[in-house]
């Protein structure tokens, strides 16, 4: 395999599997404010932008180059053409955020475009990674429910949240590997990847008992319903089929009985019983969603369309009781960045999105549902994440085409 793809694959697994959290440990402050300005960029950014780089010189002629990747993936193109004029923007205003722009929109961008000269046989790879990570975050993720002890959790400037005791595994903030671990369901449940029937079961449970232990309410909402209405209308056409699997509908007639006896005794162990207390006390996360559209009855409507002052914002934010910040990405980066560069990055991100879905075979639209609206009940895409990029690459990677030119 040539040394580019091998370094792609290397390039992927650092994306879903190195969290801010996780570069702490290795003395890198990436979350925090304090700390050289390096320090700031994740380290996949880094390697992406010297994999296009070495591409562009490989190829012999960077301008064709550029123009190839518009030819074959202008979503991914735009969406890091947006990134850097949003980069542009936030420097130029004196803005905080400069590293995520790069992290949140540059990355998934020129990573799509690096993934479509992966051959077939790095594409396999590349679902290896996917399947290994995904396992061993839910097993990492499990094991720190049951201990009470977390190993790379959130940290701002090295303080950990001591009050939120939910399982960060891989993926440091809790609702983003909930988001994450969901779509992956999701797509194992919609024929995803090439796991046999057996293996796809089983991580299945395993990635939905790693779900409670994540604590995502919104994220196993979400599951449940895309998943059963998904099992539902399989079933019904399996049924209309008159023609129904001996061997399956005996195993489904010996596995169904135990299920709810699995969970009463998963119930009694206390399994639950953090989540449970998450649906009846959600520490006024529900109250915040609501007050969060007061800030812009408080702000001009010139502010509103062309990006106000953040220290304004973040003055009346505390005001309203929003310490936490602001629980959805398009409402922040309206409040923070103004009307027409919300537009901009919406757009972007929803071509890329559409033309990550085109390149995928049928299925993705699930997971693909599910990512819209779990990225929608919590910050994500309104800081900096390396979010996109993770579902860039589980999309790619698990619904990909036999021939993907």
């Amino acid at each position: 395999m040539p040394l580019a793809d091998t370094l792609l694959l290397v390039d992927a697994a650092i994306i879903l599997a190195v969290s801010g959290g996780l570069l702490w440990t290795l003395g890198i402050n990436y979350d925090g404010l304090t700390g050289s300005a390096p320090q700031k960029l994740h380290p996949s950014t880094y390697l992406t932008l010297l994999l296009v780089g070495w591409a562009a010189v490989r190829s012999g002629n960077p301008a064709g180059y550029l123009a190839s990747a518009a030819r074959r993936r202008p979503g991914g193109l735009l969406l890091a053409v947006v990134g850097v004029a949003f980069f542009l923007d936030v420097a130029l205003r004196g803005a905080p955020g400069v590293a995520g722009t790069l992290d949140t929109f540059v990355l998934p961008g020129l990573l799509a475009i690096l993934l479509a000269d992966l051959v077939p046989a790095a594409m396999l790879r590349l679902e290896y990674v996917v399947h290994a990570v995904m396992l061993a975050n839910a097993l990492l993720g499990l094991f720190e429910f049951a201990s009470g002890e977390r190993f790379f959790p959130y940290r701002f400037d090295g303080a950990v949240f001591e009050t939120d005791t939910r399982s960060a595994s891989l993926q440091g903030h809790p609702l983003g590997n909930a988001t994450l671990t969901a779509c992956y369901v999701l797509a194992l449940l919609t024929g995803g990847g090439g796991l046999s029937p057996a293996a796809k079961v089983g991580m299945t449970v395993l990635q939905c008992a790693a779900l409670v232990a994540f604590g995502g309410r919104s994220a196993i909402v979400v599951t449940l319903a895309l998943g059963g209405v998904h099992g539902l209308v399989r079933l019904h056409r399996l049924l209309s089929t008159g023609r129904v699997p001996i061997l399956g509908a005996a195993a489904a007639l010996l596995v169904l009985p135990l299920v709810p006896l699995g969970i009463g005794i998963l119930a009694s162990g206390g399994f639950f019983d953090a989540l449970l207390d998450r649906f009846t006390d959600d520490g006024g996360s529900a109250n915040a969603r609501v007050a969060m559209f007061d800030l812009f009855g408080q702000l001009p409507l010139r502010d509103v369309v062309l990006a106000p002052e953040t220290e304004l914002v973040d003055t009346l934010r505390r005001i309203d009781g929003l310490e936490w910040g602001i629980e959805n990405p398009v409402i922040r980066t309206l409040l923070y960045h103004g009307a027409v560069m919300t537009a901009l990055l919406l757009g972007a991100v929803t071509l890329f999105l559409v033309e990550a879905g085109r390149r995928c075979r049928r299925g993705v639209a699930l997971p693909m549902l599910a990512f819209a609206i779990l990225a929608n009940t919590f910050e994500s895409l309104g800081g900096k994440t390396t979010l996109l990029a993770k579902f860039a690459v589980l999309a790619l990677a698990l619904y990909r085409q036999p021939d993907r030119r």
